[in-house]
């Protein structure tokens, strides 16, 4: 009995410790209980939320497998594997999870926000904001509705934003081209080394910078271009004023790639 309550204790203070921002601190206490119960589906779920703040999500993966598969039942493990093996690029392992956590739980918001992302990858926008209206209602200050803005607010915004450059910047982007797109492809995924997560990306530069480029390789004069990834601006903004900014941002800073320049700077100079 005493060693139960000390286990009891320690996941206590472990999930404490993630409520007060300390992962590292949570890691040490699950791994502390695993010692002594190295099964134990409460310590392997809470050491997966610690690895995946840490930012290790192949560990935390493997920790919300061994939650889900020592307590099956238990839909939060599933939805959370899921979430971990989508960021990981492994969508056969995310679409299993998240019907996993779906049948044991219908009501996991979680598990439906990870099925709309699914959906997003395979191009069923629909179906994807259906699932997203799901999770909403099941927990709407946790799975809020993301901010939105219109193609004709998008291109409004984009071309003031030039606009503010300095007329030599806005003549070397004269031949770039600026597309907004949905999500980013695995083809983009893959330009970067080790792949990030689908969800990270918000802008992509395809082309060499302005001082890369010479007129004796025929591959530098491929014209470049920036692409913005709307769904993933929109998933971290807080409200259509954050949407607004974190667009702006993400087009100066894919713009200091072409330029060669520092992108945060091209950024503040225009707000200042």
């Amino acid at each position: 009995m005493t060693k139960v309550v000390h286990i009891e204790e320690l996941l206590d203070k472990a999930e404490a410790a993630l409520e007060a921002g300390e992962p590292e601190v949570a890691l040490d206490l699950c791994n502390e209980v695993l010692s002594q119960a190295p099964s134990h589906p409460g310590a392997q779920f809470v050491k997966g939320d610690a690895l995946r703040i840490l930012g290790d999500l192949l560990e935390a993966s493997e920790a919300y497998r061994s939650a889900a598969l020592s307590r099956p039942d238990h839909a939060a493990s599933w939805a959370s594997l899921a979430y971990t093996s989508f960021e990981l690029l492994d969508f056969d392992e995310a679409r299993r999870s998240v019907g996993r956590s779906v049948r044991e739980d219908p009501r996991n918001p979680e598990a439906w926000w990870v099925r709309s992302l699914l959906q997003e990858w395979r191009g069923d926008f629909a179906g994807a904001q259906r699932s997203l209206a799901h999770a909403q209602w099941i927990d709407p200050v946790g799975f809020p509705m993301p901010p939105t803005l219109t193609d004709a607010e998008v291109k409004r915004l984009l071309e003031e934003a030039i606009l503010k450059l300095h007329p030599d910047f806005r003549g070397l982007l004269a031949n770039v081209g600026i597309i907004l797109d949905e999500i980013p492809s695995m083809e983009v995924l893959l330009q970067y080394h080790p792949p990030p997560s689908p969800l990270e990306v918000l802008g992509y530069f395809s082309g060499r910078s302005v001082l890369e480029k010479s007129t004796d390789e025929p591959w530098g004069q491929i014209p470049a271009s920036i692409v913005l990834f709307r769904r993933n601006l929109s998933r971290i903004s807080n409200d259509r004023d954050d949407l607004i900014d974190q667009l702006r941002l993400t087009l100066f800073q894919e713009v200091g790639h072409v330029l060669g320049l520092d992108g945060d700077e091209l950024y503040t100079e225009q707000i200042d």
